[in-house]
This record gives structure tokens, sequence and C-alpha cells, in this order.
């Protein structure tokens, strides 16, 4: 744990939300199970094996101690949750979290629920992936994206604000895609998405009639029962993406599954959609690195051929 508390007491204060020590990534022995996140004014410790109370009060002190010196007319506010089998276990451990919890990156801003299950809202390791999508419509302006896997519509935010003419934004999620809908007024660009609530592969119709798209977002769950299963479902989003995409049109093909590597992704889009072209791996927030890239999320960017002339 000491690697931990020396994060603690080396942080700055965190302003966007932001993930603030990455155990999960094997960088620091003993810590594997254990990452602190910002999601402000709340810091929210997350541990996938039990912490007693003795480790806990050294958290505890550490943060004092360092929230003292960073924000001395503000409190402290930190919650702890620990992920093992079942139900995660979340306690509040100091201060409070805001009935209405909005935190911002780059400019956007969430709505969060750090204290309801363990999925809070807004993924903090695709924040470069974000990054991309806002450059890439700013570059590239009126642009029609699809946003599947939607989630709470991060995605989606980001474009429009950078110039995207629409987004059609899918997840089956109804709460999901209920906050999805704020997070979009709550940045004024509710007047340009749709949102498609339904099991994607029950919904190819829709999604086609909509398109073609410029730019595809494709950011699964790796498991999620009754619904999505990476090593055999993934499969069959690819073999649509040639009919989606335009001529020139990009792909964003995301895959947060420790067991499965680049490859994954790769061969089968090699078999599935030859016509598309691998341009680059996007690169993850430097806060979530890993000793091992391959088990870290995959995020691979591909290109459709031009138009004929």
């Amino acid at each position: 744990m000491q690697a931990l508390i020396h994060r603690i007491a080396t942080m700055a204060l965190p302003l966007d939300a932001q993930r603030i020590f990455h155990g999960r990534g094997g960088l620091y022995p003993g810590c594997e199970h254990l990452v602190l996140d910002a999601f402000p004014p709340v810091l929210v410790l997350t541990s996938f094996q039990p912490l007693g109370d003795e480790a806990l009060q050294r958290v505890h002190t550490a943060l004092t101690e360092r929230w003292a010196q960073l924000a001395p007319d503000q409190p402290l506010n930190w919650v702890y949750q620990c992920r093992t089998e079942g139900p995660a276990e979340t306690r509040l451990m100091a201060g409070s979290v805001p009935d209405k919890h909005e935190v911002s990156e780059d400019g956007a801003l969430y709505r969060v629920h750090v204290l309801k299950g363990q999925n809070h809202g807004l993924f903090l390791d695709m924040a470069e992936g974000r990054r991309w999508v806002r450059q890439h419509m700013a570059d590239r302006p009126g642009q029609k994206v699809l946003n599947l896997f939607a989630y709470t519509c991060a995605f989606s935010v980001v474009a429009l604000q950078a110039g995207a003419k629409l987004v059609v934004n899918v997840d089956m999620s109804h709460s999901a895609m209920a906050i999805g809908q704020q997070n979009h007024q709550r940045n004024g660009v509710a007047a340009n998405a749709r949102y498609l609530t339904h099991d994607i592969f029950s919904t190819w119709g829709k999604i086609t009639r909509a398109g073609p798209y410029q730019l595809i977002i494709v950011d699964p769950p790796s498991y999620q029962k009754g619904s999505f299963v990476a090593t055999k479902d993934y499969a069959k989003l690819m073999r649509r993406l040639t009919d989606l995409l335009d001529h020139g049109g990009h792909a964003l093909l995301c895959l947060n599954a420790p067991e499965l590597d680049t490859a994954f992704l790769q061969d089968q889009m090699r078999e599935l959609a030859p016509d598309l072209v691998l341009v680059e791996r996007i690169a993850n927030p430097a806060s979530f690195a890993d000793a091992s890239p391959e088990r870290a999320l995959k995020v691979l960017l591909y290109r459709a051929p031009p138009r004929p002339t």
C-alpha cells in the first residue's frame, strides 16, 4: 500500500475527473488491487479485495494530510468501494457527495453517481479516445456519427461539441441513456443527438437507415450476461462495419478485456472487414500505464477505403 500512500502525498488538486493511482496496471507490487479516482469534489478508492480497518485508516490519514495542503478551505470527501464476488460494497468515508454530482473533462460536463453501482457514469480510461474524437470532429466538422454501446453518451457529447452534424446513440440501458440525454442537455448539444434504446443486434434496420456514417464508435462491455460476450459477439459488429461506414470513414474499436489482446481484434477485422485499414492504436491515458499493454484497454482506429474516382 505504500505506493498508494506516496501517490496521495504527491498528487495535485484534481479539477477534472481523472485516475490518480492505477495499481491495476501491475507497476506497483502489492497494490494490484487498488485504484484511486477523482470525481471532483469526491475521491473514490476502489479495492478488488477487502481492506481492513487499519488499511482504510492509513488511506484516510494520507488523504486528510494532503487535502489540508491542497484545499484547506474545502472539506475532504471520499468514498471506498470494495469489488469482490457479488455486489460491490460502497461506503462514504468522509464528507459528502453532491446530490446532483457533475464532473468535468476537457470542458465537457457529465453526471456521475459514485455511491451507486460499479460504473460511475464516466469511464476514465477512455479519456484519450474522447480527446481523439474531439480533435477528429474539429478537423472534419459536419460528420454523422454512430455511437454503439453509448452508455451515458460521453463520446456523443464531445463529438457534437466539436462540430458533428448528428450522433446516433445506441444502448439497451434505459437508465444510462437517460443520463446520456441529461449530459447532452447540460452541454447544450441535445438538438443533434438521437437515441435508440434497444439491443443493438435487433436494431440493425433502424441503425442502417440513419447511415451511412463517417465515424463509428464501438465501445462494448467485454462481458455482459445476456447482451454481449466479446469472444462471440464482436464479430457480429465487424461484419456490419463495411455497410455502415461511408467512403473514407473511420471506425474506433474499443476492447477492455485483459484476456484478449490486439490480435483478437486485428485477426477478425482482416477476415470480416478486409477493406478496412488499421490506422493506429490510440494511446491510453498516462495515468493508466500498464506493465502489460496487451492486458490494458485496446482502442484501434480503422479507415474505410476512399470513394472510387
